[in-house]
């Protein structure tokens, strides 16, 4: 069964964003919440806001236990742009865009306990 929540138009630059979503991807959901607790970038926040959506999914939605869960993908897709300018010398202009993601994460659930002996 997977478990599905998205966070979409996040004003963090995609690019950012994935650098802190490799840390995480494969991990219990608990144990990469733990690890987001303790990285100083920005996009950590978004990302533990999204995870914490997906736990809660699936523990009122499907009746699945925090710790039956795993980190199956992390997708980080990139959102619309915000264009502006920046005012230089001479009456120009220096064009910047101010980059959104789109977050996607997929939980599955991992079965305990059910290895039979042989």
């Amino acid at each position: 069964m997977e478990i599905i929540a998205y966070s979409k138009y996040i004003r963090v630059s995609p690019k950012k964003t994935r650098l802190v979503a490799k840390a995480i991807a494969g991990l219990s959901p608990v144990v990469a919440l733990q690890q987001l607790a303790f990285l100083k970038k920005g996009a950590t926040k978004p990302l533990a806001e999204t995870l914490k959506s997906a736990i809660a999914n699936a523990e009122n939605n499907l009746k699945i236990k925090k710790e039956d869960l795993k980190i199956k993908t992390i997708e980080i897709g990139e959102g619309p742009r915000l264009k502006r300018f920046r005012a230089v010398a001479r009456g120009t202009a220096h064009p910047y865009k101010r980059r959104t993601s789109h977050i996607k994460i997929v939980l599955e659930e991992v079965a305990r306990g059910s290895e039979s002996k042989s």
